[in-house]
């Protein structure tokens, strides 16, 4: 789908390598300039080439500056003003390319008071109040891996922005700055949820609320100490859910929305949870309308027959992978390898010597 999208990635780690990745995936050309001796290869740098070069010397400034000229989009990640000092900022890019949409991913955002700060995924959403819903009202808010700010609130937001400047710059020939924060982006998620709040669904603190405390939304523990979900939210689902449970008689379960009876009814779901394995509820539950999944390692997802069906996961380059997403008619699309770090460097920078443009 973005085959013709060319893309120079100034290598960093997280959000950045990720945008790299999923735009890749899409069919676009991405060149990623790695530093010397970056040994470490990871499924973040599946279907880019790789170059090494000391951006802190003329030649390597003068490698990314000519790769800019004719590019779409840059990918960085540095703090701000680091780009700058390398004389490889947004100036001095869109000196050599107007129509280059500069993309910047960061945890603050290039301006404000904690811009220059050091930070991380857990950091970025505690502060857009992403993180604070969390959990359950007993427990410290969980902060879920780097998924919530690296990835969706940073590097997805990063990807939507590029893509956007790239258009725009197609149709008037004006690049621009893609100001990528995680705090902004993993604050702009919040929508659904403050939709849910104006519902009267979620409060305005952690506790009595349908994710953290109902009895028919949770995770609830098996007898063979593994994990199952129950999402049944809406009445037909709920009805479907004690039916299949034996409940539907009972009266305490009657009233669904009735929040003062939440906390025993959830003792009493988790109790009859503890009753059995996971194969043994996913027997009974899973592909009904019960809104049921169990909780699985990415190892047992990748083996899930649905999953399997759908080719979700494959293996190569000696790790488990993730197929592309989201797809478009043709089902999965098996991305490229992971390149060794340089492996394309001289190949490059032999087309740079010679006058060619390098993509493609």
């Amino acid at each position: 789908m973005l085959e013709g999208v060319r893309v120079v990635e100034i290598a960093g780690i997280g959000p950045g390598p990720f945008c790299g990745m999923h735009l890749a995936d899409l069919g676009a050309d991405v060149i990623c300039v790695e530093r010397e001796g970056a040994t470490v290869r990871t499924a973040v740098q599946r279907g880019k080439r790789s170059v090494v070069a000391d951006l802190k010397t003329p030649a390597g400034r003068e490698l990314v500056l000519r790769l800019v000229e004719s590019a779409d989009a840059l990918i960085e990640g540095m703090r701000p003003g680091a780009m700058e000092r390398l004389g490889l900022g947004s100036a001095e890019c869109h000196a050599v390319n107007p129509r280059l949409v500069y993309g910047r991913i960061t945890g603050w955002g290039q301006s404000g008071p904690l811009a220059q700060t050091a930070g991380h995924d857990n950091n970025y959403v505690a502060l857009s109040g992403a993180l604070y819903f969390t959990g359950t009202p007993n427990e410290a808010p969980t902060a879920p891996l780097s998924l919530l700010g690296d990835v969706a609130g940073g590097a997805l937001y990063l990807a939507i922005g590029l893509l956007a400047g790239i258009l725009r710059a197609r149709a008037s020939g004006k690049g621009t700055v893609v100001d990528a924060a995680m705090v902004d982006g993993s604050a702009h998620m919040l929508h659904l949820l403050l939709g849910s709040q104006r519902k009267g669904m979620t409060g305005q603190e952690r506790g009595g609320n349908l994710h953290d405390s109902s009895h028919f939304f949770a995770t609830y523990r098996c007898a063979d100490g593994e994990f199952i979900t129950l999402g049944a939210i809406e009445p037909p689902f709920y009805r479907e859910l004690l039916e299949r449970l034996g409940l539907q008689d009972d009266p305490a379960f009657a009233d669904q929305w009735d929040r003062s009876r939440w906390p025993a009814l959830k003792d009493r779901m988790g109790g009859l949870v503890a009753r059995r394995t996971r194969a043994e509820w996913a027997a009974l539950l899973e592909g009904t309308d019960a809104c049921f999944a169990p909780v699985l390692s990415p190892a047992d997802a990748a083996g899930h027959p649905h999953n399997r069906a759908r080719g979700t996961f494959f293996t190569a380059d000696g790790m488990l992978q993730a197929a592309p997403a989201p797809r478009f008619g043709q089902g999965a699309v098996r991305p490229g390898p992971v390149p060794a770090a340089g492996e394309h460097t001289e190949a490059v920078l032999a087309a740079l010597r010679r006058g060619i443009v390098p993509w493609g």
